[in-house]
């Protein structure tokens, strides 16, 4: 543990290349999290480079932005490829596709908003989709100017104030985990007690 801390402050005054160029990366879908990305920036900078906070908000900020843009003419340009990968066919079907533009029909950028927050992939599939359903890029990159906006400035926010009471954290962690190993334990010892106890009166 204490190797691993060493090696991130080692590199910490250049987390923010390595983070931006993971983050661009993602928009490639390369199984690459901006979520936990985002935690890596806010936890830096609550720690490790507390100077560097504005630099990697903005590294994070930006570089999402792009990532999208990136997954939005990913999925125009490569659509009629990607429709017939066994995988992205699932994904990205036509019935999806045309569900999603109709969400933007109805709702507007509130649909960029909301999948913003939806991680494990969905974002980066709501990105691709607006672009091959098409929807006009110009007004795709307005909207999610605002919706990534909001999302990279609350996730991070959130994650800075974990990581500077990181220290109380842990210690209600390791509380935690301390009574999750005693019920572990207890729930061992009662099945093992009772297992041997129904042998004992199987025998008799």
């Amino acid at each position: 543990m204490d190797h691993l801390r060493d090696l991130i402050s080692l590199h910490a005054q250049n987390a923010h290349w390595y983070i931006f160029i993971a983050i661009i990366l993602a928009g490639f879908n390369i199984p690459l999290s901006a979520d936990v990305l985002i935690l890596l920036s806010a936890l830096l900078a609550a720690t490790i480079v507390p100077e560097n906070t504005w630099l990697l908000f903005f590294t994070i900020l930006i570089g999402c932005y792009l990532s999208a843009m990136c997954a939005y003419w990913f999925g125009r340009l490569m659509g009629s490829t990607l429709s017939k990968n066994r995988f992205f066919s699932k994904l990205l079907n036509p019935a999806r596709l045309e569900k999603i533009k109709s969400f933007y029909e109805k709702y507007g950028f509130f649909t960029l908003v909301v999948g913003r927050f939806i991680p494990f992939g969905v974002r980066n599939c709501i990105f691709m989709s607006s672009g091959m359903s098409k929807l006009p890029f110009a007004k795709f990159i307005l909207m999610d100017a605002v919706a990534c906006t909001l999302w990279c400035s609350l996730y991070f926010y959130l994650f800075y104030i974990v990581g500077q009471n990181y220290e109380t954290l842990w210690s209600y962690l390791k509380a935690f985990n301390l009574l999750i190993f005693a019920a572990f334990s207890v729930t061992v010892i009662g099945i093992i007690w009772y297992k041997s106890r129904k042998k004992a009166r199987s025998a008799n």
